[in-house]
């Protein structure tokens, strides 16, 4: 399936992981909208970069957890680029890492509604005009730790596993209507929120995986566009994780 001329919207995409599905679907010959929060600067080099090597994007400022915003990002992209036909959730909701037995309720809960709010709120403002083209493909970026949970982890590790959860949901009931939804769990990514990870942390993941390096975030970028582009996939978790996980 050929991506040129479809519109893409992809949430928490200023840098890391989302910056980098935007520019691959970009060089597809996509219009690509760059959600971003708080880091502008980085949301408009990310378009700066694309527009340079002949794409076209923009960038939109909004809060994913917030349904308002979200609303009036999808209208905006909309009237500048067109309707929506790809939607990458990106965006994810920042959590303290701390054991079970200390970790406070109301981070926990941020993390869970922030999450899941985040894909409810961008799917029902976006679905709308996928349903008018009776096409379109939804992705969420999700974590291996949905599955294979680690110390520390137990709100990420239960809001990915939520989404995964979304996903499928959807997946069944948007269908019929000629919208696929599907999921990409990354293992340990090389980005900027991995950063404060331990170096002999990265090292031993390294060498737990049969492809004896990390992930980057291109990595994840190449798996978004495969998983868009197989027309007959839907309610997948598809791991980019270099082989630890068998799903």
């Amino acid at each position: 399936m050929s991506l040129a001329g479809e519109v893409a919207l992809v949430t928490g995409a200023s840098r890391g992981i989302g910056a980098a599905i935007a520019k691959a679907l970009a060089a597809q010959g996509v219009l690509v909208a760059v959600n971003y929060f708080g880091s502008e600067a980085a949301a408009q080099a990310v378009v700066a970069e694309i527009r340079a090597k002949g794409g076209r994007a923009l960038a939109v400022k909004a809060d994913a957890r917030d349904r308002s915003q979200v609303e009036a990002m999808a209208a905006t992209v909309k009237a500048e680029l067109g309707p929506i036909g790809i939607l990458v959730l990106n965006a994810s909701i920042g959590f303290p890492m701390e054991g079970f037995s200390s970790y406070p309720w109301e981070a926990f809960q941020a993390k869970l509604v922030g999450e899941l709010g985040a894909a409810f709120h961008g799917c029902q403002a976006v679905v709308p005009q996928m349903l008018e083209q009776k096409s379109g493909s939804i992705v969420a970026i999700t974590s291996g730790l949905a599955r294979d949970p680690g110390w520390g982890f137990c709100a990420h590790s239960a809001a990915k596993a939520g989404l995964e959860g979304f996903v499928r949901a959807l997946a069944f009931e948007l269908g019929p209507q000629g919208i696929r939804v599907n999921a990409v769990a990354p293992g340990l990514t090389l980005t900027d929120a991995t950063a404060r990870l331990p170096e002999p942390h990265k090292a031993a993941a390294a060498a737990h995986t049969p492809l004896r390096r990390n992930g980057q975030a291109e990595d994840v970028a190449e798996a978004v566009l495969g998983i868009l582009q197989a027309g007959f996939v839907s309610g997948a978790t598809l791991p980019v994780n270099g082989g630890v996980h068998v799903f």
